[in-house]
């Protein structure tokens, strides 16, 4: 099957030469049983590579399962992969097939496979040597042939070099490497895009499909499109069921694209620097409010004197007045100490007045980053509900990390 075949039986529009080369790659290892990672950023398609490959390839009869590696709580993920003996763990009833069983003669797609737990890592690691594995709970190896496609959307070398990911399962992974491009990267395509899935949703909703001016195609092919094909196709929804004229222009398409300097605030940030863990960071925030307070004090003793006696003028004395305010606010965002609250406010003086304030003993304030992170994850879960998917989405942590830490603090959902 050649190239152009391919692209007509999975719906693949373009011909950038990223995209083609990528697709290439994939035709031509199918028919080995060489392990495949697959990269790129989130939304350019991954999943359809190894669809790609298990059906030009001899085990295109066998079964073909997808696990996305993510969203599998990590105290299950060996069972769902490996399989359990009957009373291995609490709740486990009976004896229970993994997907590399089950799949066996198949293809297995490993999304998202940063995530997956070091444990079963090595799991992965002696199923992809050995074409062995062992079921949770026994102690008999179960031989398998399973062909082993995986995706990731993180930077490998660094996921290494922080210790999230085993370097010798990398290598095994990674013997061919499928790269897909950005749709920025993909300029030439993304108009196609765009007209597939007007006429895609036209047909679904029985409505004329929307077309874009001149201005309009220009605006879209120049956008930098960080959610890739996934965010293009929502917006194509969004624009036809919403818009009543059929023709989209420039400002009326801009409309509907988030401003690129726009980023949505998170809690924790936990890809973008992973020498920090989400503790680490949220620390951090709270010492340099705690060290902002600091200051503000220290320059208010300054200008009081040693004494707290001290006459001063009516500029010295604004500015003294002004930073005590500051300081008892009701709506600052500072950290203030018991004894802050409790002080009384600084009047204006004239020239010709001495201010006499009293200044407290500081009451340093516990801090407990456990308790304040128990409370955080505590309040998202509740304004959602329950759905680990969009608490960990507002806290800006993954949802294998926020079952860990529910587990942890015992919280009820």
């Amino acid at each position: 099957m050649n190239l152009q075949q391919v692209k007509q039986r999975f719906g693949i529009i373009g011909n950038a030469p990223l995209l083609n080369r990528a697709l290439e790659v994939a035709i031509q290892v199918a028919t080995t049983d060489i392990s495949i990672l697959v990269t790129g950023e989130s939304g350019t398609g991954k999943e359809i590579i190894p669809q790609i490959i298990h059906q030009l390839s001899a085990r295109k009869h066998g079964e073909y399962i997808a696990v996305n590696c993510g969203a599998i709580p990590e105290g299950t993920i060996d069972s769902e992969l490996f399989g359990h003996e009957k009373g291995s763990f609490t709740g486990a009833s009976g004896s229970r097939q993994g997907y590399f069983e089950v799949a066996n003669g198949g293809t297995i797609f490993l999304d998202e496979v940063a995530e997956l737990p070091m444990q079963t890592q090595v799991r992965l690691l002696r199923v992809l040597e050995t074409g062995e594995f062992i079921r949770v709970g026994a102690s008999k190896p179960i031989k398998t042939n399973v062909r082993v496609v995986a995706a990731t959307n993180e930077n490998m070398q660094r996921a290494i070099s922080s210790g999230k990911f085993r370097e010798d399962l990398f290598y095994r992974l990674n013997i061919i490497p499928i790269s897909l491009p950005p749709l920025r990267n993909r300029k030439e395509d993304i108009h196609l895009i765009f007209r597939k899935f007007a006429s895609d949703f036209a047909d679904k909703y029985k409505m004329p499909a929307i077309r874009l001016t001149n201005e309009g195609a220009e605006t879209l092919t120049n956008y930098k499109w960080p959610g890739n094909i996934r965010q293009l196709r929502n917006l194509v929804e969004q624009v036809s069921v919403i818009e009543t004229e059929r023709e989209i222009d420039s400002i009326k398409l801009a409309s509907y694209l988030p401003k690129e300097d726009e980023t949505a605030p998170t809690l924790v940030d936990s890809k973008s620097n992973d020498s920090f863990s989400e503790r680490e960071l949220m620390y951090k925030f709270l010492f340099d409010m705690k060290k902002d307070l600091s200051e503000l004090k220290k320059l208010v003793l300054e200008l009081i004197g040693q004494n707290g006696d001290i006459s001063l003028n009516t500029d010295q004395s604004a500015m003294v007045s002004r930073l005590y305010q500051e300081i008892n606010t009701p709506n600052t965002t500072r950290l203030l100490t018991n004894s802050e609250k409790s002080q009384e406010p600084v009047h204006n003086y004239n020239d010709n007045e001495t201010l006499d304030i009293v200044v407290h003993e500081e009451v340093q304030e516990s801090l407990s980053l456990e308790d304040r992170e128990k409370e955080l994850i505590k309040k998202a879960l509740e304004k959602h509900r329950g759905k680990r998917k969009y608490a960990s989405e507002e806290l800006g942590i993954s949802e294998r990390t926020l079952y860990r830490k529910i587990k942890e603090y015992n919280l009820t959902e």
